[in-house]
C-alpha cells in the first residue's frame, strides 16, 4: 500500500491563546510555555462536513484519481453532530461517490488505524483505491470554562488516497484499556424504563499527567518495536511524523529516542491537537515544502484515548 495524495481542510478562524484568555483563566505565556501551542483553528461558520469534503477533494486532485475510481471511503472521527448516519456516508454524498463507506473511532490514532485497515483490503485484492478522511471537531467536546483541555485542541480535516504499492512496511496497533484517563461521555435521551443511575453529559475529561506518561512511554516503545521489526536502525529513518498533541510530549519522545531535531518536524504551535487529522496535516505540509523525497524512510506514531497507540514504517514512493 502507498499514499498517492493528501489534502487538508482548515477552518478560517485562527484562535490565539490571548483570545482564549478572554474566556478562561490563562495567558499566552502560560499556554505556550507548557504546550508549545500559540494558536489553533476553530470551526465558526463552516461545518465539519465542509472541511472533510474539502480535504478529500484536494487529496483526490493530488492523486489524480477520480471519485468514481474510489472503492472504499474510511472516515476517522471522534465526535460530530451526527450519531447516525456515519460522517463518511454524508461526505460520500458531498463527493458524489458510490463506494461503500464507514466511520472508525480510535481517537488520535485513527489515521494510522485507517491505514492499517486499508492495507488489509488492498493486500487482499478486494479494493484498489481507498480514500481516508479524518474529520475532527474537538472544540465541541471540551469545557470552555476551564483551561485544562480547551487550550490544547484545534478543529481540522485531512485526507489521503491510498492504493496498491510497497510504501507501507510495518504497522503496529496497540490498546491498553484505560478509559478513565481520557474520555468524553455523550448525554443519552430520556428513557422511562431505565432504573439504573446514569451520569449526565460531561465534557472531555483528561488526566493530563497520566496522558503525558502513557503517551511518551507507549510511543517510544512502539517506535522502537516497529523500527526493529522492519529491520531498520533508528539512524536509518529520515523523518519521524508524530501525533501533534503538544510540544512537550513530542520533545520528550524525541529525547528518549535520542533523535536530532531536524528529523522530528512539528506544527502543533499553529494547529493544536487536531486528533486523528494531525498526522496527514503534517505529512501534507512536509510534502508541499519538499521535505520528503522518494526513497525516504518514515516512521509514523500516534496515541490517543483508549489508551490506543499506533506506529508504522513507510518508504516514500
Amino acid at each position: 500500500m502507498k499514499i498517492i495524495g493528501t489534502g487538508v481542510g482548515l477552518p478560517r478562524l485562527r484562535v490565539t491563546n490571548d483570545m482564549i484568555a478572554k474566556y478562561v483563566d490563562t495567558s499566552d505565556e502560560w499556554v505556550s510555555s507548557r504546550t508549545g501551542i500559540r494558536e489553533r483553528r476553530i470551526i465558526s461558520d463552516e461545518t465539519l462536513i465542509d472541511l472533510g469534503t474539502q480535504a478529500a477533494k484536494e487529496a483526490l486532485a493530488k492523486a489524480s484519481v477520480d471519485i468514481a475510481d474510489i472503492d472504499l471511503l474510511i472516515c476517522s472521527n471522534v465526535a460530530n453532530s451526527y450519531v447516525t448516519p456515519s460522517l463518511g456516508c454524508i461526505i460520500q454524498g458531498k463527493l458524489g461517490a458510490s463506494c461503500p463507506c464507514f466511520d472508525i473511532n480510535n481517537a488520535c490514532a485513527g489515521f494510522l488505524t485507517a491505514m492499517d485497515i486499508a492495507d488489509g483490503y488492498i493486500s487482499s485484492g478486494k479494493y484498489k483505491n481507498i480514500l481516508i478522511v479524518c474529520a475532527e471537531e474537538p472544540s465541541r467536546i471540551v469545557d470552555w470554562t476551564s483551561r485544562e483541555a480547551c487550550i490544547l485542541f484545534g478543529d481540522a480535516a485531512s485526507a489521503a488516497v491510498v492504493t496498491v504499492g510497497d510504501g507501507l512496511q510495518k504497522m503496529r496497533i496497540s490498546t491498553k484499556s484505560m478509559p478513565d484517563v481520557l474520555y468524553y461521555k455523550r448525554k443519552l435521551e430520556y428513557n422511562p424504563f431505565v432504573t439504573k443511575n446514569e451520569e449526565g453529559f460531561k465534557p472531555l475529561q483528561m488526566n493530563g499527567r497520566e496522558v503525558f506518561k502513557m503517551a511518551v512511554s507507549a510511543s517510544v516503545a512502539d517506535i522502537r518495536k516497529v523500527v526493529e521489526d522492519t529491520g531498520w536502525k533508528m539512524e536509518d529513518v529520515d523523518m519521524f511524523v508524530l501525533h501533534q498533541a503538544n510540544l512537550r510530549i513530542i520533545e520528550s519522545i524525541r529525547q528518549h529516542l535520542d533523535l536530532p531535531e531536524e528529523k522530528v518536524p512539528h506544527n502543533v504551535e499553529r494547529s493544536g491537537n487536531t486528533s486523528s487529522a494531525c498526522i496527514p496535516i503534517l505529512l501534507n505540509e512536509l510534502l508541499e515544502e519538499g521535505k520528503i523525497k522518494k526513497g525516504d524512510k518514515i516512521v509514523f506514531s500516534a496515541f490517543g484515548a483508549g489508551f490506543s497507540t499506533a506506529a508504522g514504517t513507510y518508504i516514500w514512493e
